[in-house]
């Protein structure tokens, strides 16, 4: 065993944590769809530690083929960014932490053809609609005794984009990803961050496994959840 791990504590036993993960399928006509390059290996790594250390989990996939191995961890797969959303609704209220981990579709095609779309034209025209932002949703409707986290990956601006989605979504931590980083962000078995809290506080990390980062986050939300009430 990694000695970094030999040691876990259950600091978060007795609750319940929803998380999401991986990329969503947006569809065009049956064998067509508008997806990211999102592998979803953070997400699953948040909800394997989370378990670890005494939550039970519930974790919305979209699709990918990663794998969630603890016993206190219910896997519920979804496909588009309307699926995640109406999953996250039934499970949302009786979460006490949420790690909105998914890379979900901005966009989504106003119309899904029945059948696959023949290739006949030289250019074709795709009309697409706004996706319901899942984590403004949630963010409207949470309590006090509920903690919401977010995730943004950036290109530009980097802290004051990712602030202005903490406090636009009602959030109260935000990890950040830069593209900007070597070995972060999608399809990487490491990640670099920089965790941004809702009272101003802002910590780095260096590039590091997935699965410390996912310590990491666990770590800033335990320490959070013992200056609020729980359910």
């Amino acid at each position: 065993m990694n000695p970094l791990f030999a040691t876990i504590n259950t600091d978060l036993s007795g609750l319940h944590a929803l998380v999401t993960a991986g990329p969503t399928h947006e569809a065009i006509d049956p064998v067509r769809y508008i997806s990211n390059q999102s592998t979803g290996k953070m997400g699953y790594a948040v909800a394997e530690v989370l378990a670890e250390r005494g939550a039970t989990v519930t974790l919305v996939s979209g699709p990918t083929s990663q794998t969630a191995s603890h016993p206190a961890i219910a896997v519920v797969r979804v496909q588009s960014a309307a699926e995640m959303y109406a999953v996250c609704l039934d499970y949302f209220p009786t979460a006490s932490i949420t790690v909105l981990a998914a890379a979900v579709a901005d966009y989504t095609p106003k119309v899904v053809a029945d059948r696959k779309i023949k290739t006949k034209e030289p250019a074709f025209l795709l009309e697409l609609v706004r996706t319901v932002d899942i984590a403004a949703s949630l963010g409207r409707q949470k309590r006090d005794d509920q903690f919401l986290v977010g995730f943004a990956l950036e290109t530009d601006n980097e802290l004051a984009n990712a602030r202005a989605k903490l406090v636009s979504k009602n959030l109260d931590l935000i990890v950040l990803n830069s593209l900007r980083d070597q070995g972060a962000a999608f399809g990487h078995d490491t990640n670099q961050v920089t965790i941004l809290h809702r009272d101003g506080a802002i910590h780095r990390f260096g590039l590091k496994a997935k699965r410390a980062v996912a310590h990491d986050i666990a770590d800033e939300v335990s320490v959070a959840l013992n200056t609020m009430p729980l359910n």
